[in-house]
C-alpha cells in the first residue's frame, strides 16, 4: 500500500457516517495522477496554502482598515481562526479534517481590499453582481495562476457556499460555515474593544451570561454546543438558547461595529478610492496586469476591472490611487 492509500483506509476506519472519504470525491474538473503520499483533500489544502492569493490576505482588512497596531486582525489571521475552529467540530463529530481544512483556508480567497466595504463598492458597481464567495471560488477555478487550482468538488462546493443562504452540500463545508460565524463574532468584538469602538461594560449583559464574559469563554461555549447538538445528525446546529443568543450577539455587532456611524468617513473614502479605481480601468483597460487584459478580452472590460481590484491588497490599492491621481513632487537637481 502506498502511503495514501493507508491514510485512506485511517479515514474509512474514523470517518462517521455523514463524513466525506477523500477516495469518494466527485473529483476534479481536470483529471491528475493520484499523490502517492497524500489524499485528494490533503493535496488542495497544500495547493490553496501555497497560493499567491493566500499570501495577500495578509494585507486585507477584516474590519479595521490598514490597522497600526500588530494585534488586528487582518483577513489571513481571520482565516486561521476559521480552520481552528472547523478542525475542532470536525474532529469531533468525526468528519473528514482535511477536507474542513482545504475549505476553510480557501474561503476569502476572493474578497476585496477593504473587507465588507470593498465588497459593498464592488457590488455596486457591477449592478448587484459582486459576492465575495462567488469571486472565492472563480479564484480557485479560474484566476490563480491563470487556469485556477483544480481543486476538488467538494472543496468548491464548500468555499462557494460558506455563507448565503444555500448549505454547502458536506458537514465538511457546514463546519467551515459555521466556524467562519464564531470566529468573526468573538475576534470582532475583541479587536472593536481593543480599538476603543465598545467597551467591556457595553456588551448586552443578557447574552455575556449565556455565552460566556471572555472571548474563550464565548467561543469554547458556541463550540461545545454545536459539537453536543450535532452529533450522528445529517446537519449541524445549535441548541434554540446559544443559537438566540449567538444571532442576537452578530445583530449588536453589525448595529455598534459593522455599520455604526464612527466608520461612514473611512468607509466613504475606501467607496470613492475604489470607485476611482474601477472608472480609471474601465477607461484603460491596457494599464492593468496583462493576465487581467487577457480576461478583458476572453470575458469583457467589466468582469477584469472586477477580477483586478478584487484581488488587490489595501496597501497596493492605496498605492495604486497614489501613483495615478496624486501629483508627485518635483525632484531637486
Amino acid at each position: 500500500m502506498t502511503i495514501r492509500e493507508e491514510l485512506v483506509a485511517r479515514e474509512r476506519a474514523w470517518l462517521g457516517r455523514y463524513a466525506v472519504c477523500s477516495a469518494d470525491t466527485k473529483g476534479r474538473e481536470k483529471p491528475m495522477q493520484p499523490c502517492p503520499y497524500r489524499t485528494e483533500f490533503q493535496r488542495d489544502r497544500d495547493r490553496i496554502l501555497h497560493c499567491k492569493s493566500f499570501r495577500r490576505l495578509k494585507f486585507k482588512t477584516q474590519v479595521f482598515i490598514s490597522p497600526e497596531g500588530d494585534h488586528y486582525r487582518t483577513r489571513l489571521t481571520h482565516t486561521l481562526e476559521v480552520s481552528q475552529v472547523a478542525r475542532t467540530l470536525a474532529r469531533c463529530l468525526h468528519l473528514n479534517e482535511d477536507l474542513t481544512e482545504a475549505i476553510a483556508l480557501g474561503h476569502d480567497l476572493g474578497h476585496t481590499p477593504f473587507g465588507h466595504c470593498g465588497e459593498r463598492t464592488l457590488n455596486r458597481l457591477t449592478n448587484g453582481n459582486f459576492r465575495h464567495n462567488e469571486q472565492s471560488l472563480r479564484v480557485v477555478e479560474t484566476l490563480e495562476g491563470g487556469e485556477g487550482l483544480n481543486l476538488t468538488w467538494e472543496v468548491r462546493d464548500g468555499i462557494v457556499h460558506h455563507s448565503g443562504e444555500e448549505k454547502p452540500a458536506t458537514l465538511e463545508g457546514e463546519c467551515v460555515a459555521r466556524a467562519d460565524r464564531i470566529a468573526y463574532i468573538n475576534h470582532d468584538i475583541d479587536d472593536a474593544i481593543r480599538a476603543g469602538v465598545l467597551r467591556e461594560f457595553e456588551l448586552p449583559h443578557e447574552l455575556i451570561r449565556v455565552l460566556g464574559e471572555t472571548h474563550g469563554q464565548r467561543i469554547n461555549t458556541m463550540i461545545s454546543d454545536v459539537i453536543t447538538q450535532s452529533r450522528d445528525q445529517p446537519h449541524l446546529r445549535m441548541s434554540p438558547a446559544i443559537q438566540a443568543a449567538t444571532d442576537d450577539l452578530r445583530d449588536f455587532l453589525f448595529k455598534n461595529v459593522y455599520l455604526d456611524a464612527w466608520r461612514e468617513e473611512e468607509e466613504s473614502r475606501c467607496d470613492h478610492l475604489l470607485s476611482t479605481l474601477f472608472s480609471y480601468y474601465m477607461d484603460h483597460p491596457a494599464q492593468m496586469p496583462m493576465e487581467y487584459v487577457q480576461i478583458s478580452y476572453r470575458d469583457g472590460t467589466e468582469r477584469a476591472v472586477t477580477d483586478f481590484l478584487a484581488c488587490m491588497t489595501d496597501r497596493y490599492a492605496m498605492r495604486t490611487y497614489q501613483q495615478l491621481f496624486m501629483p508627485v513632487s518635483f525632484p531637486v537637481l
